[in-house]
This record gives structure tokens, sequence and C-alpha cells, in this order.
């Protein structure tokens, strides 16, 4: 498995990573989970990330005791503030109390010493960026973690936040989390160009926009049952954001593609995504260990200049 510097910055992050989102400590039982996680651990991933919010924190807790079984130099794991924690106005964004409080709260559900990578998980109007960036700082050096970065922040937000650190003499943000795959290559117009201006690593999640782009939604026929589309309780932003027959007939194409060059349409998706020279790490999120052995395989794949140029042509940036 190949490893990419975070931006500019020291840290190493697998190609890559592995997510926990609607998985780990959620619909994955402990025993599926940590085969995953062993799987990911043989093929060289050392990039895990997951979220306070998650599952109401469960797959920090379900995470962290299946990574304890790994020496703590071995892995870079991440995780985010920003959304509600409880039902009071603090446990909350990013203000410096519920940062603090957030941060320490992870801690324990983790059961580590320090956060690799601490993210905002979404901006915060309601908070100026240098109360942010300083609660971060502080953060930083007490120990408790060692980078920061942020998630779905747009280009603007992000030279701010950079702005604001340079006068400060705080520590910079070092990452941007963006949805990104090739049904939402959105960032690709400002993010990227201004993550790399700031020597910003880029870490895409969703890279397979819920799974329409797997090639196992088909144009015109039922919902397949058992799938994420077809459940109420996971499909929301699918549903609303990526399932329309033009998206399926796109997707079937991308098959035709994959299947031309003896991959799966994932593996195929992934390789895109991996090519991308602002992109650190993709992070991948699987349910079953089938799943994430087959997206493992894209870590080798070179897509040839004419397939990537039927690619672009099929889903051009909107």
């Amino acid at each position: 498995m190949q490893h990419n510097k975070l931006g500019k910055w020291g840290l190493k992050v697998s190609r890559m990573g592995l997510g926990s989102y609607l998985t780990i400590g959620d619909r994955v039982s402990d025993r599926d989970a940590r085969q995953i996680v062993r799987l990911a651990v043989d093929a060289g991933i050392d990039f895990f990330d997951t979220a306070d919010q998650y599952n109401a924190g469960q797959s920090e807790e379900a995470l962290g005791n299946i990574l304890s079984e790994y020496p703590r130099s071995s892995f870079v794991l991440a995780t985010k503030v920003y959304n509600p924690t409880g039902n009071d106005p603090n446990e909350r964004g990013l203000s410096r109390k519920h940062v603090f409080e957030a941060c320490h709260a992870s801690l324990r559900r983790l059961k580590m010493d320090y956060i690799d990578l601490y993210q905002c998980h979404r901006p915060d109007p309601d908070v100026p960026v240098e109360e942010t960036a300083a609660a971060m700082n502080d953060l930083i050096r007490q120990g408790k973690v060692l980078y920061w970065g942020v998630s779905e922040w747009g280009a603007e937000q992000i030279a701010e936040a950079c702005d604001v650190c340079g006068r400060m003499g705080l520590y910079r943000p070092v990452s941007d989390q963006p949805r990104y795959s090739l049904l939402w290559r959105e960032p690709e117009r400002e993010v990227f160009p201004k993550c790399q201006a700031e020597g910003m690593g880029v870490l895409a999640y969703s890279p397979l926009a819920h799974g329409v782009l797997t090639g196992k939604y088909k144009p015109g026929e039922p919902i397949p049952a058992g799938t994420r589309a077809a459940s109420e309780a996971t499909n929301k932003v699918m549903m609303g954001r990526y399932y329309t027959e033009q998206n399926l007939e796109r997707a079937e194409a991308l098959g035709v593609i994959a299947k031309e060059l003896g991959v799966t349409s994932a593996q195929l998706a992934l390789a895109w995504i991996m090519a991308r020279p602002a992109v650190s790490s993709v992070i991948l999120g699987a349910s079953r260990a089938e799943q994430l052995i087959d997206n493992l395989k894209a870590a080798k794949l070179q897509i040839p200049a004419d397939a990537m140029q039927r690619i672009e042509t099929l889903f051009p940036r909107e």
C-alpha cells in the first residue's frame, strides 16, 4: 500500500483509509468489524477515520477497542467535532468550550492518550475562526491532538483559517475532508486548488456515492432488497443526492469500461480518485469483508489514458 504525505506536512497516510460511518460500531457486528480492520491492516491501511457523532459515539468506542490490539504508533486515527453530542446549547459547534470537552470525551471513548488528526466536521458560522483555531492550538500544545483539519469547508473558509493561524502564530489546519466522487466533483473547482496552495492534504470521503457507483443499482429496475438504498435508516443522503435515473445510467456505463479493463466498477471509481494529485487518501466504507477485499484491489490499478478520457466524458465536472 502506497503512503502519501498529508499535504506538505510530515504525517503520512495510506492512500486508502478505512472509515466507520454507518459501519463499525453501528450496523456491523463487533466480530465482522474486527475482521474488516484486520483485512485493512494486512493490506497496509493505517489510516482510520471516525467521528463523535457516528452512532452517538459508539463508533469511536468500537474502533478504539479494536485498534487497542495494535501498537499506537502503527496507525493514524482521525475523529471529528461539531455535530450535537447532547441537548445543551454548548454541546455542539466549534466553540472553545465544545471543542475542548468533545476532545476529552472522544479520548475517553477511544481509550487513547491523543488523537492524530482532529477535524472540524463542518464550519460553524456562529463561532469566529480564531476561537476554534486557538482551541485546536491549545489541544496540540497539550499533546492531546497532533494535527487538526477540517471537513466540508469551502475554499474561502479554508483561506480564512490559514490566514488567521498565520497572523496569530497558531498551528495551521493540515487537511480537508470533502465529499468527492465521480458523481460529486465540486471540490475540484475551488477547494482542491486552495488546499494545494496552502499545503493541505485532501481526504476524500463517499468515493462510491453511497454505493451508486458500484453498479448494484440498475436503471429502470427495483431497488435490491437488503441494500443501503432500500433502507430508510441509511438512504437519506443517497436518495437525495445521487439516486437518479441519469446517474444509474452513467454508473452502468462505467461498468462497461470496468469490464473491458477486467475490474469492478467500484475499483475503477476508487482508482480514478487516487489518480487525483490533490488527494492524499480515499476513505473506504465497508460493511462486509468481501466489499473491502474488492475495493482494496483498486490500489494497484493504473487507468489507461483512453479509459480515463472516456470516464471524464461520462462524468464531466458540472
